[in-house]
This record gives structure tokens, sequence and C-alpha cells, in this order.
């Protein structure tokens, strides 16, 4: 074969180029070539090497393949060809088989390096951004894939680019409604990246209808049923929500928490879970914690947990919390997030007491999950879960801590011995052989205890027997006494962590409760069994019980109120300074708070612990532990005169406590019988009001009734019933005489007109008279005569014509005043006719009807005539808009006259012009000797004549 490749001409084998030699060819054709097709199969064949010559194609086609971006958008498939090529050299997802043992930190360090060189140009990003908006597929997905790699290389680089890019977190957001999954998905994955720690994207990519975009996916992909999509949905949502108030407060008032709900809908068939969906549950239970979490500002914290109760989410954990065959990691994660929802919301605490669990006889949730927590069976988590859940519901929940400390009281123990009780657990586990039950028993009592002194000394109550025959002994004695025989009994674990426990929980109960140090210190062996624990010299374990017990002694110092002799506050001051001595009790003291597990305990209120060995510590007692310490040490160097001096101080403050508290319920009384008083005054002055009105009443009644009496009494007498039923006629007819009086006044008024025309009348009649006698004695002469006649005959007829006019208007003046009189006179008769006797009330009754006719026809008169003074008011309205438009219009075309004369004006000026130019031209002409034309060849030959004059000028 070699032989025949030789003659051939064709390449032996040990010729072939090399591929950094193929991949130069490869660059110099894409950097060369004109053809479009040529650069495409360059490009095709570099994306062919990319994977296997990664370093090669980076080193030296990067640059070209940005050049292509740039300038060959036009055509799809080229540009998907470079996505992908940049893609398999900046990414480092590389394929199993490709990989090897020695190779990943020097894949790692190539993606970063290449990203690195791609986004020193940020025009690069920028470039990248635009081409994920292009549609076509095979563009889109490669950008967005390339996208994504860039963000792993280098995110905060990366991301800072696309944050000061115009619109550029906007452009991303429309991936999420592209109809194509995959291009979807992969929009989901870019996010997440997009997101990672960087708040002001969060905030972007949430106000940009994420929440809504994203809830809608996981609905589509069937919730926690889906698959890898809705667990992606579901890591971006933890992205734009944790450690972000501005995103969770968007979230809640967007009424996304109630969007929620059906995500914890889980059947009653619970067996054979997928291990997606197990996963897709336990991140959207994250999800939930994320809103309610301990660290979030307790204002936010508190609005998600009351808009969790009121949409359900609640109750629907709680079924799975209680439900059957839920997988034992979904179970413990739906109890811390159902202890973070209820945590420190009294309405939340109160529905999770009521919450029992579905056996028979029905038992309370809480007595459930504390029955596990003491089950030495039980997964360790599943145990550290259920304590937080107990620290929870008593967190800020004074009713709850008192009922669990009223299961523990003689009063309210069940005799019958049928149910078990909270407080019967808790004491189960306090004394049982099992270490972590005990210490988990103690931190849950202490629980009970935290900030309420009154269950601190109901809980000194509390008898214990032991054994039969035995006198019963008090829970704290028991305490007491199983801390000092802790090494002598065997139990399983450790024997460090029981009497942590135990002295967690003696030093929360005797803090600012002076009388339980003083039942502590009634008991003579403790203060020896302390005191010799701090003296002696312990291993390294230890040390932190002898911490633990300098903090108990110094809390039997601090809140002693020296009511027992033998142990007062300086004779037990003197007892440390003897036997261990006060810089050595100091140092014990501070054993504790230098423990690297008491610092991993104050970071946070959820125990979370590697092991049951490093459940040392919880995260309540830790702040006691800060309160007490400075002040414990500050009181074991007080002198005894300090003491006296703080003691007495105590005494004046408690004493001007009393004093003021005294005057508080004082004005509190007075201020509640002013109370009382002022609603007596109000009640006292509304029934006056009311005796008031009734009185009114009852006299505007009693007036009525003497009404009735005194017209009773007039009706009887013979001489008054004629005259009063005259004023009843009269009063009957109120209104004809308002109008009679009307109608006189109208008289008088036409009266006085008629008379003021007669007198005009009588001076015309005088004026005639004159006029006559002048017309009988004027001149001789015919023409004047004439003139006078004809004068005097114009003067005659229009004296006629207005004495017409003036008889006429008194005709109607004298026939309406004769109307009037006529009206007039029969109101008179009227009136003077109105009899007293009952006969004649028929007559006027009839000429009241006649009357009353009258002015009803008057009145439909009036209205008849101002109705048509309406119409003809807007017929005169409209004839006058009509008019005001026919104005502007006349405006108008006179405007438009007024210009096209001016038009003709200026053109009959150019034509003047035009004419005398003419008249010169013929007169140069003439002089010239050229023959003059017509004027219509003038016209035509203008143009031609002044080229020739013009030509003639030049020879002169």
């Amino acid at each position: 074969m070699n032989f025949l490749r030789g003659v051939m001409g064709g390449p032996s084998a040990g010729l072939q180029p090399s591929g950094a030699e193929t991949i130069q060819k490869l660059c110099d054709r894409v950097a060369s070539s004109t053809l479009l097709d040529d650069r495409r199969d360059a490009v095709r064949a570099l994306k062919a090497l990319s994977k296997k010559y990664r370093l090669e194609v980076g080193v030296q086609a990067m640059e070209h393949l940005i050049h292509v971006l740039q300038t060959d958008r036009s055509d799809s498939e080229i540009i998907g060809y470079a996505l992908d090529t940049l893609y398999n050299v900046i990414s480092n997802d590389l394929e199993e088989e490709e990989q090897e043992e020695n190779l990943p930190k020097q894949v790692d360090d190539l993606g970063s390096q290449f990203t690195e060189i791609f986004i020193k140009q940020q025009e690069n990003v920028t470039l990248l951004l635009t081409l994920v908006e292009e549609f076509d597929f095979h563009v889109r997905w490669p950008g967005v894939k390339l996208l994504t790699s860039l963000l792993k290389q280098q995110g905060p680089q990366v991301q800072q680019i696309i944050l000061v890019s115009p619109m550029g977190v906007s452009r991303l957001m429309d991936l999420l409604a592209d109809s194509r999954e995959v291009i979807r998905n992969d929009g989901v994955l870019l996010l997440q990246q997009l997101t990672k720690s960087n708040a002001a994207i969060q905030k972007i990519v949430a106000f940009e209808n994420a929440f809504e975009r994203l809830l809608d996916i996981i609905t589509e992909e069937g919730n926690s049923d889906g698959g890898i999509v809705v667990e992606d949905c579901l890591l971006l949502l933890q992205n734009l929500l944790k450690n972000n108030n501005s995103n969770q407060n968007f979230f809640k008032e967007g009424s996304y928490i109630q969007r929620m709900k059906p995500w914890f809908e889980v059947g009653d068939d619970n067996c054979g879970w997928s291990a997606q969906k197990v996963t897709n549950l336990h991140l959207m239970l994250q999800l939930v914690r994320v809103l309610v979490s301990p660290t979030n500002p307790p204002g936010a914290t508190s609005s998600c947990q009351k808009a969790m109760f009121h949409c359900g989410l609640l109750q629907q954990l709680c079924t799975i919390l209680m439900a059957t065959g839920v997988p034992a990691d979904i179970l413990t994660e739906t109890i811390n997030t159902v202890s973070e929802v209820i945590r420190g919301c009294q309405m939340n605490q109160d529905y999770f007491a009521s919450v029992n669990a579905p056996s028979n006889p029905p038992r309370p949730a809480i007595v459930v999950l504390l029955m596990s927590m003491v089950n030495e069976r039980q997964p360790f988590v599943l145990r550290c879960a259920v304590l937080y859940c107990f620290q929870c519901f008593l967190y800020k929940n004074a009713k709850g801590q008192g009922e669990i400390v009223s299961t523990l009281l003689p009063s309210t123990i069940d005799a019958t011995g049928n149910s078990v009780s909270a407080g019967q657990l808790l004491c189960g586990g306090l004394f049982s052989t099992d270490s972590l039950s005990n210490w988990c028993a103690a931190v849950a009592l202490a629980h009970a205890l935290q900030e309420n002194a009154t269950l601190k000394e109901q809980l000194l109550r509390v008898q214990l027997a032991t054994s039969i025959g035995n006198p019963p002994v008090s829970l704290l004695q028991q305490c007491t006494n199983i801390l000092s025989q802790g090494d002598k009994i065997d139990r399983r674990g450790s024997k460090v962590q029981t009497r942590v426990g135990l002295l967690m929980l003696l030093c929360t109960w005797l803090s600012n409760c002076s009388i339980a140090v003083t039942h502590f210190l009634h008991n003579p062996a403790n203060v020896p069994f302390l005191t010799g624990q701090i003296a002696e010299n312990l291993g390294e374990e230890e040390q932190l019980v002898q911490g633990l017990c300098a903090l108990l002694l110094g809390i039997s110092i601090y809140y002693n109120d020296n009511s027992l002799e033998n142990y007062r506050k300086e004779k037990l001051k003197q007892l440390i300074e003897k036997r261990i001595g006060r810089e050595n009790f100091i140092e014990k003291l501070g054993f504790i708070s230098k423990h690297e597990l008491y610092s991993r305990a104050a970071q946070k209120p959820q125990p979370s612990f590697s092991s049951p060995d490093h459940m040392m510590f919880d995260h309540e007692f830790t702040k006691l532990v800060k309160e007490l310490e400075g002040v414990i040490s500050k009181a074991i160097y007080k002198s005894s005169e300090e003491d006296k001096k703080e003691e007495e101080v105590k005494k004046t403050l408690e004493q001007h406590d009393n004093i003021v508290t005294h005057y508080k319920k004082v004005i509190r009384e007075q201020d509640q019988e002013l109370e009382e008083l002022k609603q007596r005054v109000n009640t006292l002055t509304s029934q006056n009001e009311q005796l008031q009105a009734t009185v009114t009443q009852q006299v505007s009644q009693i007036q009525q009734h003497k009404d009735q009496y005194n017209l009773l009494k007039v009706q009887l007498g013979k001489d008054t019933q004629h005259h009063n039923s005259h004023s009843d006629t009269f009063q009957m007819n109120g209104i004809q005489t308002e109008e009679a009086s009307r109608l006189k006044e109208e008289l008088e008024e036409w009266k006085s007109k008629h008379e003021l025309l007669q007198g005009q009348l009588r001076e015309k009649d005088s004026v005639i008279e004159k006029l006559r006698s002048s017309q009988l004695e004027m001149g001789t002469t015919e023409q004047s005569s004439q003139t006078n006649k004809s004068g005097g005959l114009e003067l005659n007829n229009e004296l006629q014509k207005e004495l017409e006019m003036l008889r006429s208007q008194i005709q109607l003046q004298s026939a309406e005043i004769s109307k009037l009189q006529t009206e007039n006179q029969k109101l008179q008769v009227m009136n003077t006719t109105a009899d007293p006797v009952s006969g004649h009330s028929g007559a006027t009754a009839v000429n009241n009807s006649e009357l009353e006719q009258e002015i009803k026809e008057l009145k439909s008169e009036v209205k008849a005539l101002s109705e048509e003074k309406e119409s003809l008011k807007q017929h005169l309205d409209s004839s006058s808009s009509t008019v005001a438009i026919l104005q502007d219009e006349k405006t108008k075309l006179q405007q438009e006259v007024a210009e096209s004369k001016k038009e003709q004006d200026d053109l009959l000026v150019l034509l003047a012009d035009q004419d005398q130019k003419l008249s010169a031209l013929k007169i140069k002409l003439k002089d010239l000797g050229v023959p003059v034309e017509d004027e219509d060849d003038i016209e035509s030959g203008d143009q031609g004549d002044e080229d020739e004059d013009g030509d003639e000028e030049e020879q002169d």
C-alpha cells in the first residue's frame, strides 16, 4: 500500500500532518477564504477536532471563530458550528471516555483560561447575548450552552458584564418562554449560574416575572412527580429567594405561597417513591424553609408564617408528618420545615398543638414525635429533627410551656395510665440508660422552662416515685442524684453527654429563680459535689463538665436570696476561695465558651451534629452562658460590704418597685372607676334625652287634646257655631281670597294705565285740532298751499295711524279691564254673599270650583306661552349659530378674494414690467436697424433676441 501511495503521489503514513498543522490550515482557510461554503466547511472541521485537540483549537482558532460570529451572522449554520466549537473549547464537560485520571486539574485550568481570554473583550459577551436572541434553534441553543459554560468558569466577571449590558438579563429571561423544551430547560440552567451570589441580578430576574414562569413550568411538569426540570426550577427559585429579603417579600405579596400548597398533596399510597420525587420534594421543603428561616428579619418571617397557615400549607405539611410510608429523609425534612413554620408564631403553634396522629385512640402529634425522640432505635437525624420541632413549638410560647409542665404536676397526671403525656415521656427519657435520650429530654425540658419563672417554681412540686416502698423525691433532687452517680450507672453512649444535659437543665432551671436555688442548696450534698468536681484535675473531656459545674455554682451564688444560713453568698464565696481558688474557678468557668462545640451550637438554632458524640450544647443555652458568665465573674470577686450594699440597693429598688406597683394599682383602679363613671354619665345623658323627648311628645299631645276640647266646646254653643262655620269657610277659601286680592291689584294697575292712555289721546286730539286750524289759515299762493297741504296730509296720516293704534290698544285694555271688573264683582258677590247658613256653603263651593278652573286654565295658558317662548328661543339660538357659521364662511371667502386680488395686482405689476422691457428692446432693435416683428413673434423669439443683444453688446 505504501508503494502504491508513493506511485500515486498520495501522502505516506509517515508524512501525515499533525493535529496542530491541520488546525493551522483550517484557521488560514477560515481567515482567507472568500466563499462562505469554504469557511463553513473549515469551521465544521474545527468543531470535529475541538474535543480531541482542545488546546490547539482554543489557542489558534478562537480569534477566527469570534470574527466569524461578528461577520457571518446571516448564515445560521456557520454561526452554530462556531458556537459549538467555542463551547467544546471552553466547557469542562468532556465525554467520560475522553477523561483520564491525570487530566481533571489541567481541564479546569484550560476552561478557566480560555474563558478569561474570551471575556477579556466585553463585546464578545454582548455579541453572545445578541445571538441568544435569535430564534433559530442552531444558533440559540449553542449560544445558551456557551454562555452557561462561561458563567461556570468565571461567574462574577461574566455576571458583571451581563449586568451592565443594556437589557442583558431581560434577553435571557425570554428563554423561559421558548416553546422548545430543550432551550427552555437549558435556559433554566443558565439562569441558575447567572443568579448565584448576585443580589442585583436576583432582583432583576424576580421582577422580570420569573416566579410566575417557574411555578407554571413546575405545574406543567407535574409538581413533585415531575422530572429533572422541576429540580432545576426549584434550585433556581432557591437562588432567587435565599438571603434576599426583597425577593422574599415580593414572593409573599405576589400570592405565590398559595401556589406551593399543591406540591405537598401526597396520596394515601406512599409506597415506591422514585428517587427524583424524593429529590423534588426535598427541594420543595427547603424552599419553604428559606421563606421562614430564623435568620430572616422577624417581620418577614412572621408574615410568611401567617400566609402559610391561611392558605393551608401548614395543614398540608402536618398531613405528610402524620402519614405512613413516607421516606425517612422526607419525614425528617418535613419535621424541620414544620418546626420553622411554627417557630415564634402563636397562631401556628396553637394549631400544631391541636394536631392528632391517626391512631386509635388519637394521640397529639407532639406526643408521637416525643416518643420517636426518646426511642434509641430511631435514626439520629430524625431524633434531632424532633428535638428541633419541640424547641420551636415552645419558642416564645408561654401557653405551650404551661401545657407541657402541667402534664408533670400531680393534679393533672392521668391516674388510669391509659395515655402517655409529654411530661411522662420527657421524664422517661431523662432517666433512661441511653445517654442521647437523656440529653434530648433534658434540653427539651429546659426549653419548657425558658424565661418563665412561674413554671420554674411549679416544677419544684413534681414528685417522682423512684422505687416501691421508698418515699417520692422531687424532680430537682432526682436530677442531682443522677448527676452525682453518673459514673456508677451503666449507660449506652457518652457518660459526659448525660451529665452535660442534666447540668444545662439545672442551670436553666435555677437561673433567675431564687426559690429553685434555695431548694437546690437545701440538699447538703449538692455544694460539696460541685466544689469537688471543679477542684479536681480531670481530662479534656471532663473539663466541659467542670465548667458547667462552675456555672451552676455561680448561679447558686448570684441568685441566692440568703434564706439559708449555711449557704449564704458570703459563705459560698469563702468556700470557693478555700477549696478552689477564685482564679481557678474563673478559669474553669471559661472552659465552656472556649469549647469548639459551644461555638458551633451558637451559630444557629437548629441542632445539626455530624454524630451523637458531638451533641453537647443547645443554642438557647449558649445565650444563657453569654449572659451569665460576666455577672458571675463579678459576683465572685465582690466583697461582703459590696454585697451588703448591693442587697440594700436591691431592697431599696424592691421597695421602690413595690411603691410604684402600688401606685400603678391605685391609678389602674381609679382609671376603672373613672371609666365606669363616664359610662354611667353617658347612660344617664341618653336616658335624660329620651325622657325629654317623651315629655315634649306628651306636651304636644296634651295641647292637641286641649284644642280638640275647645273645638268641641265651641261647637256646642249655638251662638258661636255660625261664626265658627263662617270662619271655617274663609279658611277653606284662603286660596281664593289671595287670588282676589291679586286680581284687585292688577285691576288698579290697568286702570292707571288706562287713564294714562286717555291723557295721551287727548293730547293727540288737541294737536290734530291745531293742525286743522293751521291748515285753514295757511298762505295764499298755490305752490305754498300745495306744499303745506302735502306736508299736512303726511303728518295727518301718520297721526291717524298712531291714533288708530292707540285706540285699538285702549279697546283691548278696556276689554281686559271689563273682564277683570266682572271677575272682581263675582268675587265680591261671593265674599259678601258668603252666608253662615249651611245652605250657602254649596254655592260657595261651586263658585270656588269655577275660580279654581279658571286659575287652572290661566296657568295652562301661561305654561303654553312659556313653552312657545322656549321653542322660539331655541329656534333663535339655532339661527344665531347658523348666522355665525355663515359669517365665518363669509369672512373666509372675503380673505380668499382679497388674496386673489393681491395676486392679480402682483401679476399686473409683473406684466407692466414685462411690457416696459419689451418696449425698451424694440427701441434698441430699431436703433440697430433690425426689423421688429409682431408681438407673437417677439414672445416666441424673445430668448434668442436677448442672446444676440448680449453678443452685440460684447462686440461694442
